[in-house]
């Protein structure tokens, strides 16, 4: 039985009961952790994402707040049109077209992947962000934020853009030579696509 009409008819059977969906959350939620340990930890423990974060990581070192919050101006208005070069060069980046790669073999289970750094800053992505930097999001902050065991799975929502109900996972991204947590990956799931 696919989530969606999972979701669909326990919340129809909880709500007409009176029943509290504390179970229809954790369903989901199981099946989002098993993809996390059978899918997503592996393609994001990846050399081609461990190199791109620590170069990134050492470039970003030494950034003020203030610096961050620039950069972070900068993308919000290279979203809003005219020049997009800081956008553009994060989306043609190797980085990028690996998490390209990524989304599209998964089929539409994934609608978005999206690679940070130690500071919250964009590495990679497959898609254009809102903003730059996510470090001030309990994506980056219970990922990353929580060494490297960090997992954060979100609530599933209705995404209008893809028209599909997703939950934002993410995860911490480890260097396998310090076993410390070094960046993070945002992962849109599409949860009807979950068995």
């Amino acid at each position: 039985m696919m989530i969606r009409t999972l979701i669909a008819s326990v919340a129809a059977i909880a709500i007409f009961a009176g029943l509290p969906t504390t179970s229809l959350a954790q369903d989901y939620k199981v099946a989002v952790a098993n993809l996390i340990d059978s899918e997503i930890r592996g393609w994001s423990q990846s050399d081609e994402v461990i190199d791109a974060v620590r170069k990134q990581n050492e470039m970003s070192a030494s950034l003020s707040q203030d610096d961050v919050d620039n950069q972070d101006k900068k993308w919000r208005a290279e979203t809003k049109g005219g020049s997009q070069n800081m956008i553009n060069a994060v989306l043609s980046n190797s980085l990028s077209n690996y998490l390209k790669s990524v989304k599209t073999n998964s089929q539409g289970k994934y609608t978005e992947i999206f690679v940070m750094d130690m500071k919250g800053l964009n590495v990679g992505q497959s898609d254009i962000t809102s903003d730059y930097w996510q470090g001030d999001e309990a994506k980056w902050k219970q990922s990353y934020g929580a060494g490297p065991d960090g997992v954060l799975i979100d609530e599933v929502e209705f995404d209008e853009s893809t028209q599909t109900y997703q939950s934002q996972v993410s995860v911490a991204i480890v260097d396998p030579s310090t076993h410390k947590a070094i960046g993070a990956v945002t992962v849109g799931v599409n949860v009807e696509m979950l068995e």
